[in-house]
């Protein structure tokens, strides 16, 4: 006879700077790496698996994201304190609640809000740099805001795809994308003026932010032309594109289920 099963969704936030991203990958320190060596010890040798609500790459932190947790026996009432108490300070558990066993994180359907902060073209305080990009030449803000709206609706997001093969599904959805100034996060070293990319949407591909970031700033910057980055809007036309920006500015802000 099979021994029964749980499930539970942990509510997490992190700071991603040190780490090499989520999944867990030999000889890097990860994310996944990180909270699987805490589970191990707080549950003493018991069997358990996790997974996520997404992968994150190096250096980008979440504000808030969902953890799945499989595990053969019933969770302790303090177990989220335990868990707090064990995880290092860069990470930390918000809320924990469980799920029906056939409940899958990664299949529910979910919409993603990220953020990407940047400021230009005054160079920032060097503490500043985990949060943000800097941008070092001058911006048109008010054209990058216009093309920023374009990248709403439903479309073939081929070109802000990384590397894609002829079977990834490079179609996807966004709700809301715009260039709104900072209200998010506050600190004494930030610059005075601080600007947001704010992208809702569902079935985000590998760097597609940050390629959506990249042509904005190569907009913004007079590199690349309007007529140029509404081809990039149809995916047929195949146009493969090389700016990624940095990954430091950008922050998974939430993930709301469906």
């Amino acid at each position: 006879m099979q021994p029964k099963r749980y499930t539970y969704l942990i509510k997490f936030q992190y700071l991603g700077f040190r780490y090499h991203g989520w999944q867990q990958q030999p000889d890097v320190k990860t994310l996944e790496g990180r909270v699987r060596k805490t589970l191990k010890f707080v549950f003493e040798g018991k069997k358990f698996n996790v997974i996520s609500a997404g992968r994150t790459d190096a250096l980008v932190s979440v504000e808030q994201t969902y953890i799945q947790l499989f595990t053969y026996h019933e969770l302790e009432k303090d177990f989220l304190s335990l868990l707090n108490q064990n995880l290092p300070p860069d990470l930390r558990a918000l809320s924990l609640e469980e799920r029906e066993i056939k409940f899958n994180i990664i299949q529910h359907p979910k919409w993603k809000e990220y953020l990407y902060f940047f400021a230009f073209p005054e160079k920032i305080h060097p503490f500043a740099a985990p949060f943000m990009a800097n941008i070092s030449k001058d911006l048109d803000l008010d054209l990058m805001r216009a093309c920023a709206k374009k990248f709403e609706g439903e479309k073939d997001f081929y070109s802000y795809t990384f590397r894609p093969t002829l079977h990834t599904i490079t179609l996807g959805e966004i709700k809301t994308c715009e260039i709104i100034e900072n209200t998010y996060f506050q600190a004494s070293f930030f610059p005075e003026k601080l600007h947001v990319l704010k992208v809702v949407g569902k079935g985000f591909k590998r760097n597609q932010i940050r390629l959506m970031m990249g042509m904005l700033i190569d907009l913004g910057s007079k590199e690349k032309s309007v007529d140029f980055f509404e081809d990039t809007l149809e995916g047929k036309n195949k146009l493969k594109l090389e700016h990624i920006a940095p990954a430091s500015g950008l922050i998974l802000n939430k993930v709301e289920l469906v």
